[in-house]
This record gives C-alpha cells, sequence and structure tokens, in this order.
C-alpha cells in the first residue's frame, strides 16, 4: 500500500469516526448487551448452536438436491421457480416478470446484491424500499451500513432534517414517532398502488417450498398480501432441508443480531398460498397504514402469481472451496459485526464492501463480488475472535478473513492448496505490502532489536527513523515503539536455572517465551517463573520463537505454520515427558487451542492443545489442588482495575484470573468494555491508528469513572498493556507481577 493509499484510508475513517461513528457505536452496543442477555436466558445456547450449525452444514452439503426438491414443492404449489447463475441473469428474469409494473419491496441483503433497483427502475418500474432504515437509505441515496439495521448510521435528528427537506410536510417533523407515522402513510399509498410485491427470504424450506421472513416490521406481509404478485429473491444458500429445521434458527437469529427473545414477526409462505389480497378501502394512505378502514378482498390465491428467484451469482463456486465455504452457513444476523469493537466505532460504510459488511463480508464480498472488494476493508478484521463465540452458527470468521487476506496478498482466488502442499516462508509472495512483512515477521525484528540494544531503541526513536518508518512502512509516528531487552528471557533462565528441583516439584512445566515476552516484556516472563517456582512447580523455558500469531494477522499463512511446526518442535519433548505448557500471552494460547488445528497434523494439535494452560489459569489450577497462597504476594485489599485480553474471554478463561486476585486479597473491579483497540500490530499502522485509539478511548473512559480512577490498572494481553499505558497515565501492569510482588 502506498503512502497516498494509507492517508486517503486514514482520512476516508477519520471521516467516518466524525459523522457516523457515534450512531454506530451506540446503537451496535445496544443490539450487543441486548444479546448477552437474550441468550442467557436460552436453556442450553451452546447446544442450539450446534443444531444449528449441524442443519446448515448438511444442507450446503446436499445444496444440489434440496435445489431441485424445493423447485417440485413450489412448482407443485402452483409458482416458478428460477435458480439465476448471477445478478445479470437475476435482474433479466425479474425485469421479465415485473414488466413495468409497480414494485413494493421490504428489506433483502440478496437484492442489494444484485442492485435489482436499479435495473427495475430502468426498465420503467417504480420501486419503493418499505422496509423503514431502507426507505430512508432510498431518500438519501446511500448504500446499507448494517447488514440487519441498515441506516444504523443515522441519527433521529439526521432523519428528521432528510424527510422535512426532501418532501416538505406543512409541520415539521422531529420525533421518531411522527418520522415513523409520516413513512407509514407514505408507504402505505406506494403499496396501494403497487401490482408487484418483493420480498427477500432468511430460509426456504426444501420439503414445502416454506419461505421464512423474519422482521421487526409488517410491510412484508403488507407487500405480498397488497399485491397480485410475489417476487422472492435469495441466494441459493438460504434453503434448508424442512420445515421442522426452522425451529433453532427462529430461537436464534433474533437474540443474536437485535438482542430480541423473538422479531415482531415471524412470517412462514407456502405460496402462492390461499389468502386473499385486499385493495383500496377509503382509509387507504391513513394514518393507521394502508386500506386500514375499509379493505376488501381483491381476489383469491388461486389467482396470485409467485416466483421464487434463488441466486448463484458465485455461492456453487464458495460450496466447493474450503476456504469460503463456511461463508454460507451464514444467516445474516449481524452479531460479528454488533461484537466487533472496530465495526462498533466506524461502521460498515469502512467495514464492509459492495454490498455485505461486518467480519463475515470478507467472505461473501470475496465469493460474490471477487478479492477486490474484500481487500477494501479485510484489514479491519484483526483476528481478536471476539465474534468466535457471538455467531450462531459457529462460523470461524477470523479464518476466513486469514483466508482472503492470504490470497490477495498472492494474487491468487484459488483454494489454500499451500497448506495441503507445504509452501514454506521462502515461498510467500514477493510482492507482499512492507507493512505486512515487518509485522509478520516480528520475531526475527525483535531478536536483532535486542542483540543490538540499546542502540537499536535509540535509533528507532530518533525522529528520522520514525518518518522513515512511517513513509515506507506505514508506522504511525504517533505510537510508542516497543524498547527491545539486551537479555533475552531465555538468556536470563538459561544463566539462573531452575530453584525447584525435580524431587520437590509438585508439577514441571515449559513456560512458553512468546516473542514479545522473550524479548520486549521480560519482566513479567520472571516474574511467571517465580510465581509457579513459589508454588514448587519446577520451570523449563525452552526456546521455542514465535507461535505464528504475527505472520498470521497478516494474511501470511506458509510462515505461520512453519512458525507452528517449529513452536511444536520445541515443545514436544515437554508434552511427551506428561510435563504442561504455561502460556503467558493470551493470543498465543488462542494459537494453540484454535489455529493450530488447521496449520499442524491432527495429533501434534490434539497433544499441544491438551498440555497447554495460560498462566493465571494454572496458578489457579495449583491453587485449586492445594498449593499455598501464602506463597503468594498477599494483595491486602489493593484495589485493581482489570481488563481481560478478547482471546482471553473467548477461551473463557478471565474467570481464573479473577478467582486468583481475589482469593490473593485484591479489590477487583472488571471492564465490560470488549477490546482495547490496539489488536497488535493493528494499532501501529498509520492507517488504523486513530480508529485503534477510538476504540481504546472507550475502555480509558471506564477505567476514569470515580470506582476505577485510583485503581492500579491490570492487563492479561500485551495489545492491552501496550494500549493503556499510551493511554493512561497509570502504567498498566499484567496481573502474575502482582503475585510476584517484585
Amino acid at each position: 500500500m502506498s503512502v497516498d493509499d494509507r492517508r486517503r484510508k486514514a482520512e476516508r475513517i477519520r471521516h467516518l469516526l466524525d459523522t457516523e461513528g457515534e450512531s454506530v457505536h451506540r446503537n451496535t452496543r445496544v443490539f450487543n448487551e441486548g444479546r448477552y442477555e437474550s441468550t442467557a436466558d436460552l436453556e442450553d445456547y451452546e447446544a442450539l448452536k450446534e443444531e444449528a450449525r449441524a442443519i446448515k452444514e448438511d444442507a450446503i452439503e446436499r445444496l444440489p438436491e434440496l435445489l431441485d426438491r424445493v423447485t417440485e414443492a413450489v412448482e407443485a404449489n402452483g409458482g416458478t421457480v428460477y435458480v439465476a447463475d448471477d445478478a445479470a441473469d437475476a435482474n433479466r428474469y425479474v425485469t421479465e416478470v415485473v414488466d413495468g409494473r409497480n414494485v413494493v419491496k421490504s428489506k433483502s441483503m440478496t437484492s442489494e446484491e444484485i442492485d435489482v433497483n436499479d435495473a427495475l427502475e430502468a426498465s420503467g418500474a417504480d420501486v419503493w424500499e418499505t422496509d423503514l432504515a431502507e426507505f430512508v437509505l432510498q431518500v438519501a441515496d446511500e448504500a446499507p451500513s448494517h447488514i440487519v439495521a441498515p441506516a444504523i448510521h443515522k441519527s433521529r435528528e439526521e432523519i428528521a432534517d432528510l424527510f422535512n427537506e426532501v418532501f416538505d410536510p406543512d409541520e415539521p417533523l422531529e420525533t421518531a414517532e411522527e418520522l415513523t407515522r409520516f413513512a407509514r402513510g407514505y408507504l402505505g399509498e406506494r403499496i396501494l398502488d403497487a401490482e408487484v410485491g418483493m420480498t427477500g427470504a432468511n430460509f426456504v424450506t426444501a420439503d414445502t417450498g416454506t419461505l421464512a421472513l423474519v422482521t421487526s416490521e409488517g410491510n412484508a406481509r403488507k407487500c405480498v398480501q397488497a399485491t397480485d404478485t410475489h417476487v422472492a429473491i435469495a441466494g441459493v444458500e438460504k434453503v434448508i432441508p424442512s420445515v421442522e429445521d426452522l425451529q433453532p434458527f427462529v430461537e436464534l437469529i433474533g437474540r443474536s443480531g437485535t438482542g430480541q427473545d423473538i422479531t415482531s414477526y415471524v412470517s412462514l409462505f407456502t405460496p402462492p398460498g390461499d389468502s386473499p389480497t385486499f385493495g383500496r378501502g377509503e382509509g387507504a394512505g391513513s394514518d393507521d397504514g394502508p386500506g386500514a378502514d375499509d379493505e376488501r378482498p381483491l381476489e383469491s390465491g388461486d389467482d396470485r402469481e409467485f416466483h421464487l428467484v434463488l441466486i448463484d451469482n458465485g455461492r456453487m463456486e464458495m460450496r466447493e472451496d474450503d476456504g469460503l465455504r463456511e461463508t454460507l452457513y451464514c444467516i445474516r444476523c449481524s452479531a460479528c459485526a454488533n461484537s466487533c469493537a472496530n465495526f462498533q466505532h466506524v461502521g460498515g460504510h469502512a467495514f464492509g464492501g459492495e454490498t455485505y459488511s461486518g467480519g463475515i463480508a470478507t467472505g461473501w464480498e470475496a465469493g460474490v463480488h471477487g478479492q477486490d472488494s474484500a481487500a477494501e476493508f479485510n484489514d479491519l478484521c484483526t483476528g481478536c475472535s471476539r465474534c468466535v463465540n457471538q455467531c450462531p452458527v459457529k462460523i470461524d470468521i477470523p479464518w476466513i478473513n486469514t483466508v482472503v487476506r492470504d490470497r490477495i496478498n498472492r494474487g491468487e482466488d484459488g483454494d489454500l492448496d499451500f497448506l495441503v502442499e507445504g509452501l514454506t516462508p521462502d515461498e510467500e509472495p514477493g510482492g507482499i505490502d512492507l507493512q505486512k512483512r515487518l509485522f509478520g515477521n516480528f520475531d526475527t525484528l525483535a531478536r536483532l532489536g535486542s542483540a543490538f540494544a540499546p542502540l537499536s531503541n535509540w535509533v528507532a526513536r530518533a525522529g528520522p527513523a520514525r518518518s522513515l518508518m512511517e513513509r515506507t512502512l506505514g508506522v504511525d509516528e504517533r505510537r510508542e515503539l516497543p524498547t527491545f531487552e539486551r537479555e533475552s528471557l531465555v538468556d536470563w533462565f538459561a544463566d539462573r536455572g531452575s530453584r525447584v528441583g525435580p524431587d520437590e516439584a509438585r508439577r514441571t512445566v515449559a513456560l512458553y517465551p512468546d516473542a514479545y515476552t522473550n524479548y520486549v516484556r521480560t519482566e513479567r516472563g520472571k516474574a511467571a517463573v517465580r510465581v509457579l517456582e513459589a508454588l514448587d512447580v519446577r520451570v523449563e523455558v525452552p526456546a521455542a520463537g514465535e507461535s505464528g500469531r504475527a505472520p498470521l494477522s497478516q494474511g501470511m499463512v506458509a510462515t505461520a505454520r512453519s512458525n507452528a511446526e517449529a513452536v511444536y518442535e520445541a515443545l514436544s519433548p515437554a508434552v511427551a515427558a506428561g510435563h504442561d505448557v504455561v502460556v503467558i500471552e493470551p493470543s498465543d494460547l488462542a494459537m494453540f487451542h484454535r489455529e493450530y488445528e488447521r496449520l499442524l497434523p491432527e495429533d501434534a494439535y490434539d497433544a499441544l492443545k491438551g498440555h497447554s494452560y495460560e498462566v493465571m489459569e494454572y496458578v489457579y489450577g495449583l491453587l485449586e489442588n492445594g498449593a499455598d497462597v501464602d506463597a503468594l504476594s498477599a494483595g491486602d485489599g489493593e484495589r485493581i482495575a482489570y481488563h481481560s485480553h478478547c482471546q482471553q474471554r473467548t477461551l473463557d478463561l478471565e474467570p481464573y484470573t479473577l478467582a486468583v486476585l481475589e482469593e490473593s486479597g485484591f479489590d477487583v473491579v472488571t471492564s465490560d468494555v470488549e477490546c482495547c483497540g490496539m489488536a497488535g500490530s493493528f494499532g501501529y499502522k498509520s492507517e488504523y491508528y486513530e480508529l485503534s485509539v477510538d476504540v481504546g478511548e472507550t475502555l480509558v473512559d471506564q477505567f476514569s469513572t470515580d470506582d476505577a480512577a485510583d485503581r492500579t490498572v491490570v492487563a492479561s494481553g500485551t495489545s492491552c498493556l501496550e494500549q493503556l499505558d499510551a493511554l493512561l497515565t497509570r502504567r498498566p501492569a499484567h496481573p502474575v507481577r502482582l503475585l510476584d510482588g517484585r
């Protein structure tokens, strides 16, 4: 990426932070917090997610068969099914069906994907969006910024100004009720004048041809019932085997997307249907909705025309692509967007492509629009994994983003053949961005920085060097660089040796020296050694190297796999001897427990996952099994404010840290802000620096409240410590250092 490209991206993000950020942040956090509350009420949330995923896996596996079945079911009911190859094919068919008639639509992201409105209007049809948010965007001539809430970036005041300017009502519109009432009356007229109703479909059941629409407004039903032609547009992936299979999705989709136990309307249409359509009555277009005062039936469903347009547009190729296939399990709930810190602050007009937004958008954009569209926003996914536990069908969204990032680096559209064929780091594409090469090879950089410290630190901090690094590598001058230690943790331990003999040891562990602990934050590694030894654990510190997290975050998968193999080789003797591996950095433990499944042979992955623990989790286990807490530094009521790392939360490890700190006598409050915004290298990049700080300020605000302002700030992750150190006046500490007391 050139200097100018980075500057343009930074300016774009700054503009969206200023103009849309407040509305997006407020609304997505409401959705996100609502999801936590709503899913907590489910008796077995995880089992429900497993069931939903199994249904989607089965449906995508059997998709050609299900397309044949749904075609038979719809045609048996008197409807028509058309499977469109691409957007142009779909628009040609729909335009012929509409034939210039007036159209009213309910919300459909698939119709946005193919730009059906433009095609219909070019053919002479009058087209109106009847979803309130889509109507707002149609009037404003703007694209959606969110999969579920397309106008989430607009405030009530902005919508009022828009309506007052465009429609010039007799009395200015101000309140939400006034705006809604006006839109309802205005669109009611269009619905009654329309001849074609167009909807999407959240799900289509192959056994009966039933369409399931999950909506918060009644407009979809009106679009269908007020017209004599119903056109439903859906991607082929929306087909599931049976009506019975809808149950877990109805339970999950509203809770996952907007935090509602169930949305206002769950509509099941088995077209053409036998309910009557309605014509204009005396009350048509009144404030109470179209035809509310005097509805009269026009005709029975026997005369209704129904067309189900199922769209391929790259989906069948995605189905055969191991890297993108899981994208097709998506039920478009937006949980990944709502739970993403970057999305919460900048919204889908930055974190999105031609149609789709949020974490899963990378897979959709790469599959249906091409990698160029995905490349525009792919790096906004930091791989923090916050979305992993929120997806109701358990899609590994960070991995899809990594797959696409790797392909963008390579300039390839193919599958991940290099994972099978065994390409080496030397075969990473020569044209990869220098910035990504720098951050992806942090272990090498840190090793050199340590070898030449303190001179390397002085040179790196000099003004000319910082200016050059920003111009050539995009490392923002405003971000403080890490200070490399002359003596690495591995070297320190080699000189020091273990202080617990084999005969007196409760356990023996290999302490994994991640690159940052080994070369930069060596004090936390030394503290971990002393804390474990205080609990009668014999410690070894092997020279294990970078886990692969750094290159993986840059989409350098071949390098990440090579790192993973080297780490396993270094740690496998300890594992084979029945010893445990203790990890200080949560993102590296997440590599061992999650990403190594894709990077190592199955037996190696299982062995390392089964023997590796986060340091505070391990201390908790020792205390639970008889170790003496008095051997640790006593908190004596010290007040601390604790922030848990994103991947630590994904692995559900935060409770262990809290339990240990409280048992040791510390008075702990925790942050409910889930992300610090640093995300490894992300916060160093000049194009993303301001977004990183904007996310971080939310955490700073919480740690500046009356109850937290005078507390010692504690965080488990390297990124969190770096960000908090930069934004707070109090220097934060890793929790293991509190237990060490030195």
